[in-house]
């Protein structure tokens, strides 16, 4: 992600069915500093989030790995969003199978999805892709989620 993709990722986090599941849509500076986030990233780990293209090249969503804190341990996630029109297409599973290979590669031991209770597309990505229910808490914005985790 660069700044050249602001346009693709405001679209994609302003999108009140992609971000129903986050405290609200994203702003266009807040889609922003979601691009720097990535960025920096990068530049620490060697991964991050990366946009999803179609075979035409067609922007779809973001999707990858990031560090997160959960109950005060951090943890290697599986994150994606996608576009409503390329939903339910197999897109996000495809991203996050090819990201736990990833994951697995670089010799990370577990791999976590935190998902909104009632997510039901992305507990189904979560299943799909081997993880299982470890435990229900509160994300870092006080809201309830259940965390998926699966061992590499």
């Amino acid at each position: 992600m660069t700044e050249a993709d602001l346009d693709d990722l405001a679209r994609l986090l302003g999108d009140a069915g992609v971000m129903a599941h986050y405290p609200h849509p994203f702003s266009r500076d807040e889609a922003l500093g979601w691009i720097r986030w990535q960025q920096r990233n990068y530049d620490r780990d060697g991964f991050g989030l990366w946009l999803l293209r179609d075979r035409d090249g067609a922007f779809v969503g973001d999707g990858g790995l990031t560090w997160q804190v959960v109950d005060g341990e951090e943890h290697l996630e599986l994150g994606y969003h996608l576009l409503p029109a390329h939903q339910g297409l197999g897109l996000a599973t495809e991203a996050a199978t090819a990201c736990r290979e990833l994951a697995r590669a670089r010799g990370v031991d577990h791999l976590i999805a935190i998902i909104a209770p009632g997510n039901a597309a992305s507990v189904a990505v979560a299943e799909r892709v081997g993880l299982t229910l470890d435990r229900h808490t509160v994300s870092r914005h006080g809201l309830p989620v259940v965390v998926y985790r699966a061992e590499l």
